[in-house]
């Protein structure tokens, strides 16, 4: 069962980066070009290009010859599920956290008065 989570935890470390993120949403939408990437980015080639190779030896990424572009894609449509499911979890513990916050704020008005 260690194992599993090794592997688990090695394959999650890309999606440890704001950048993979962002990548991996765009590639959400469709396939795109490295070209297509640095626009929407607004990165430097060789930052895409090393992210997206970080993407694809972690099997987070697919590629695909198309002319003389190498266009990308998610290789499995769960990692999108699943990193929306995190964007999910941590928008909910903000919620909370701010309804926490103005619990505080409104307990301590009270106690000034």
């Amino acid at each position: 069962m260690k194992d599993l989570f090794k592997i688990q935890a090695d394959i999650s470390k890309p999606l440890a980066s704001a950048r993979r993120l962002e990548i991996i949403y765009a590639l959400g939408e469709g396939e795109k070009s490295v070209a297509e990437l640095i626009s929407i980015l607004g990165l430097p080639k060789p930052n895409v290009s090393q992210h997206l190779a970080a993407l694809r030896a972690s099997g987070m990424v697919t590629t695909r010859r198309s002319g003389v572009s190498i266009l990308y894609s998610i290789a499995n449509p769960k990692i999108n599920q699943a990193c929306e499911l995190l964007r999910e979890v941590m928008v909910e513990q903000f919620e909370e956290s701010s309804r926490l916050m103005k619990s505080l704020d409104e307990a301590r008005k009270k106690v000034r008065i």
